[in-house]
């Protein structure tokens, strides 16, 4: 099993359940891992037999222009498409950390984890 990995990737976007997050947009960090059996013999160099993680960003960052009421939503949507580029993929796990979020004390960031296991 290889995994490949997105750390850390910094969004501001207009995700949130109240139409005044939805209006002032907030800052977000996303991780995606993903894990896979490659598809061949990867000694043969070519990046059709792996997950590029390049097209994982372009996905995430493409998922995180479209405002949502919940950040699962993002992060279930950020799944699918993975499954749907790469249908050999194992496992994926998507974490959203949406930073500073409007509660009444100091949070750093509240965060929202989806994992999908092919069965």
């Amino acid at each position: 099993m290889i995994n490949i990995a997105l750390q850390g990737a910094e969004f501001f976007a207009y995700h949130g359940f109240y139409p005044e997050e939805q209006k002032i947009g907030c800052r977000f960090l996303v991780d995606v891992n993903v894990g896979f059996v490659p598809p061949g013999d990867l000694l043969e160099d070519n990046l059709s037999k792996t997950v590029d993680y390049e097209r994982v960003y372009i996905i995430v960052c493409e998922e995180m222009k479209h405002p949502r009421k919940l950040i699962e939503t993002v992060g279930q949507a950020i799944i699918d498409r993975i499954k749907k580029k790469y249908p050999f993929v194992e496992s994926i796990e998507v974490v959203i950390k949406k930073l500073t979020p409007p509660l009444s004390g100091k949070v750093a960031h509240s965060a929202v984890i989806i994992n999908y296991k092919k069965s």
